[in-house]
Order: C-alpha cells, then sequence, then structure tokens
C-alpha cells in the first residue's frame, strides 16, 4: 500500500513538471493550432501535423514530453533551421562583401584613372613641346603605359627591367632623331646603349622614375589587392556549410519550443550565444589574422601621399618623361662629345641635308592641375569601414542572435532556455575552437578544424605579408593557393595576346607566377599570364598547401 502511494506521488509530480514546463498549469492537453498555423506558413503539409499534443518520445532532438511535433516534422524543422541559419550567415556576410568590394573597386578605378590621365595629359601636350622626337616615337609612349597598367594589373612584369628597356629604346630613337647628319648603325648605338649608365644622357629623370614608380605602384596595387582578398575571404567562408552537430543545436534554439507548445517563447540571450559560438567556432578563428591584415591595410595607405606616393606618382609619370626630353636636349652637344669619345667619330651621313629638325629648345611648361581629394576621401571611408570591422568574426554569434535569431531581450522566467521556458544559466563560451571544449549545447571536436576556414586564414596571412613587404617598399607577387576561379577582381582583364607577348620578354625575371585575381585581371586570365611567362615546375604550385597542411599539423587546443 506505501509502495503504491509513494508510485502515485511521482507520476504526479513528474506530471506537473511536464505541465509546468508547457504552461500548462491544469496539465491539460493543448491544441496544436498555433503550431499548425506556423508549421504551415513556412511551406509544409499539414496533413501528418497533430490536432493536439502527443506523447513525445519519437523526439531525438527536442525534449521528449508532450508534444506538437511528430518525427517528420522534426526532421523537416532541423533541415530548415540549419537553411535559415545558413541564409542569415551569408545575408550578413554579404553586406560586408559587397562593401569590401565596393571600397576595392572605387580604389583601383581612381589609381587607373590617374595613369589615363597622365597618358592623356602626355599626348595632348608632346605633340607642340617636341614634334617630330614625340610624334616619330608615340608607339613607344603608348607601350610605356600599357606595361605600366600591366604590373599595376600585377602582370608577372619587372618594373626595372620595363623602364630599363623602355629608356634603352627612346635612347637610340631620339639620339639618331636629333643627329640626322650622322650614319648611326645599330653597332654604334649598342656602344651608346652601353655608356648610358654613365652619361646619363637623360638627367636624373630615368633614376627618379624608377624609385618612385616602383614603391607607388606596389602601394596602390597592394592596397586594392588587400581589399579584394578580404571580400574574397568573406565570401568563402559564407559557403562554409554548418556541421551536424550545428543542425541540431539550432534545432533545439529555434523549434523545439513550437514543438513543446510554447511558440511564443524566444530564446535567452545567453543560450543563444552559446548554441552559434558553438556553430561558427572555426570562423572565430579568422579573428587574429582578420585583424592583421586589415591593419596592414590601412597602413599602406600611408603611401599614398607626399612627392614619392601613389597619388603623385601615377598620376605625374608624363611629368619625368618631358623632363628627361628636355634633359636630353639640353645636354646633346655635350653627350655627343662624350660618346665619340668611347665609341669613336662616327661617319657622316651623305644623304642628310645638313639641316636638323627644327625643335623647341625651351622646357615643357605642364598645367598644374588643381589638386582633388577624390583619393584622400576614398581612403578615408575604407579606413573607417576597415576598423568597424574588425571584430567581425567574433561578433558574429552575438549579431545574428539579435538580427535575426528572434532572441529574447533578457534572459528572464519567460524565455526559451532549450527546456522551456526560465532562465537559462551556464555561462558563455568563449570565442574560437579551443575554447568551445565545453559548450553544453553544441558538441565540438576542436582537434578537428575546418579545413576550408583554415586555407582562408593561411590566405589571410599570406596577404598580410606582402603588405608588409609593400609598406617596406618592396615588390611584391599575389600568388593565392584558393582552388577555385571565382576571385573578387574586376574588369576588362589583361587581353592574352597582350600579357603573354610582353610577358614572354620578361621571362628571365623571378617573380613567382600569379595566380590570384587582380584589378582588371580575372583569376583565370592570370593563371594563362602564369603559363605563357613562367617555366616553373608544377610541383612548386604545390608549396602552398604543403605549407597549410604543415601549419594544421601541429595539435590544436593546447
Amino acid at each position: 500500500m506505501e509502495l503504491r502511494a509513494r508510485g502515485c506521488w511521482l507520476l504526479c509530480a513528474a506530471a506537473a513538471l511536464l505541465a509546468g514546463a508547457r504552461g500548462d498549469p491544469a496539465g491539460k492537453t493543448r491544441s496544436c493550432g498555433e503550431v499548425r498555423q506556423i508549421y504551415g506558413a513556412k511551406g509544409f503539409s499539414l496533413s501528418d501535423v497533430p490536432q493536439a499534443e502527443i506523447s513525445g518520445e519519437h523526439l531525438r532532438v527536442c525534449p521528449q514530453g508532450y508534444t506538437c511535433c511528430t518525427s517528420e516534422m522534426e526532421e523537416n524543422l532541423a533541415n530548415r533551421s540549419r537553411v535559415e541559419l545558413e541564409d542569415a550567415l551569408r545575408d550578413t556576410s554579404l553586406a560586408l562583401q559587397a562593401a569590401l568590394a565596393a571600397h576595392r573597386r572605387r580604389a583601383d578605378d581612381h589609381f587607373q584613372q590617374l595613369l589615363n590621365e597622365s597618358e592623356l595629359a602626355l599626348q595632348e601636350a608632346f605633340p607642340g613641346a617636341f614634334g617630330e622626337l614625340y610624334t616619330l616615337n608615340a608607339r613607344t609612349f603608348r607601350d610605356l603605359y600599357s606595361e605600366l597598367r600591366l604590373y599595376y594589373r600585377g602582370a608577372n612584369l619587372h618594373l626595372e627591367e620595363t623602364l630599363a628597356e623602355f629608356w634603352a629604346r627612346l635612347l637610340e630613337r631620339l639620339f639618331r632623331q636629333l643627329h640626322p647628319q650622322l650614319l648611326l648603325p645599330d653597332d654604334y648605338l649598342d656602344c651608346l646603349g652601353k655608356q648610358a649608365e654613365a652619361l646619363q644622357p637623360f638627367g636624373d629623370a630615368p633614376r627618379e622614375l624608377r624609385l618612385r614608380a616602383g614603391r607607388a605602384f606596389v602601394a596602390a596595387r597592394s592596397f586594392v589587392q588587400g581589399l579584394g582578398v578580404a571580400s574574397d575571404v568573406v565570401r568563402k567562408v559564407a559557403q562554409v556549410p554548418l556541421g551536424p552537430e550545428c543542425s541540431r543545436a539550432v534545432m533545439k534554439l529555434v523549434y523545439c519550443a513550437h514543438c513543446l507548445g510554447v511558440p511564443g517563447a524566444r530564446p535567452c540571450p545567453d543560450y543563444c550565444r552559446n548554441v552559434l559560438k558553438g556553430c561558427l567556432a572555426n570562423q572565430a578563428d579568422l579573428d587574429a589574422e582578420w585583424r592583421n591584415l586589415l591593419d596592414s591595410t590601412v597602413l599602406i595607405t600611408d603611401k599614398f601621399w607626399g612627392p614619392a606616393g601613389a597619388k603623385h606618382v601615377l598620376g605625374s609619370v608624363h611629368v619625368w618623361l618631358a623632363e628627361a626630353i628636355d634633359a636630353l636636349q639640353d645636354n646633346k652637344d655635350t653627350l655627343m662629345a662624350k660618346v665619340i669619345q668611347g665609341c669613336g667619330n662616327p661617319k657622316v651621313n651623305p644623304q642628310s641635308s645638313g639641316a636638323e629638325e627644327r625643335r623647341h629648345r625651351g622646357k615643357l611648361a605642364l598645367q598644374e592641375k588643381p589638386p582633388t581629394d577624390t583619393l584622400e576621401m576614398l581612403v578615408s571611408e575604407a579606413k573607417a569601414h576597415l576598423r568597424d570591422v574588425q571584430d567581425f568574426w567574433t561578433s558574429l554569434p552575438g549579431t545574428l542572435c539579435s538580427e535575426k535569431m528572434a532572441m529574447s531581450s533578457a534572459s528572464d522566467d519567460r524565455c526559451w532556455n532549450g527546456m522551456a521556458r526560465g532562465r537559462y544559466l551556464p555561462e558563455v563560451m568563449g570565442d574560437g575552437l579551443a575554447n568551445q571544449i565545453n559548450n553544453p549545447e553544441v558538441e565540438v571536436d576542436i582537434t578537428k578544424p575546418d579545413m576550408a576556414v583554415r586555407q582562408q586564414i593561411m590566405q589571410l596571412k599570406i596577404m598580410t605579408n606582402r603588405l608588409r613587404g609593400a609598406y617596406s617598399g618592396n615588390d611584391v607577387d599575389f600568388q593565392d593557393a584558393s582552388d577555385d576561379g571565382s576571385g573578387s577582381g574586376s574588369g576588362g582583364g589583361c587581353p592574352d595576346d597582350i600579357c603573354g607577348r610582353r610577358v614572354s620578354k620578361k621571362s628571365s625575371s623571378a617573380r613567382t607566377p600569379l595566380t590570384h585575381a587582380l584589378p582588371g585581371l580575372s583569376e583565370r586570365e592570370g593563371h594563362k599570364i602564369s603559363a605563357a611567362s613562367c617555366s616553373q615546375p608544377r610541383s612548386l604550385l604545390l608549396l602552398p598547401p604543403l605549407t597549410l597542411a604543415l601549419a594544421l599539423a601541429r595539435p590544436w587546443g593546447r
């Protein structure tokens, strides 16, 4: 008799607890009308949805009390919750990706506009100032600007070699034009070329252009590329699928309250954060290298200003070219005397009339353009935005909880804690994979990092190192170990016939092949350029993945 009474008491207590969990003080079977309405609104069939609560022993994710969900409903809602979170993650990432891509596009357009304006100024001023010294060599100048554009876009060109070849070609052609009364065969011009470095026929302009252009082009190109890599990393990480343990946890977070008959209960704030910190643990590990990349991208903008900055240099190439031609004309006779000392007396051209071409002897006066603040403004906007998104990856769980997951405004007795209405007591986990070892909501294997995310961490490291090299004035290449051809580079690209022809001349260059999308140069075209210009063994291309594998071989979570 006593045992029977004790058994009855336990059954009554269990029923009372279950009723309290459902918010039903009377413990009566509740209607599933509200759940049916929500479930149908998501496009599911209502044919198998119970009219009233049923026993929940069949549930695999939600608490097994009285429920309005069948096994099929639970599975459908679990899949839907995963898709909704992935969509929310992509939407949030898309906004950042689009903003970064817009900053990159505006900067790229501006730098190319500076170079275009310089070439236009040359085409307008040089014919009147230098006559045939320019018009007969217009193609040589056009070729120089074309190669400068290729270099900015990231083609496999060595800038010093490119400029040296330009000055050598220009010297040969102008020297003949300045001395039409002389026969100057190729071997004589070869002798002239060998003495050019000591003679400095163009004055100091070639050296100034070489020193300033190298640093300026690299700074501009790396800034644009840094923004592109950041945008690309966001895009690729947003495509990383959520794991099965995350799907179960998100289902419990979002829809188990519906199954238990309390669809109005919103997730407790700390409960939501723990679920998403577990789901996005790998993404949070991007934080350190993401911050390093953004800091380095901001820092390189210091190289945009002043006489040696990208803004001045890219827009003033024609000024150095004008100074060079002026210097050659001014020192024509002195240069000829020194060349005769080193190369001998050239023969007189019997077909020459003896009259030299009429030239303008005065200096070319280039009209100063009023300074604009366009670059300052777009750089200021980009820097402000980069500082705002420094914590993007670690703040992502909180952002999604507050903006996408209908989280409760406060942690109190009315919010959903995963089991019932009531306070959520566990502490909030830290950021990153290693900190999820004791996550109470998501079972996370901290020894198995997501390889797709780790690859993007490596991309951030590579780009950061190149930005730091660019800040020091070092020429850098932009190799990317990513395995798809959908980079964030924009624009019309670099025609294969031009890139292949021009780059093949620089086959002796030690620069590594381009495999990442660059401003105005698609990733696929970059591969074509590399194939046309480099003969490195294919095994070298395996180095980035090998480096990644070695980096990941060390134990995690220590």
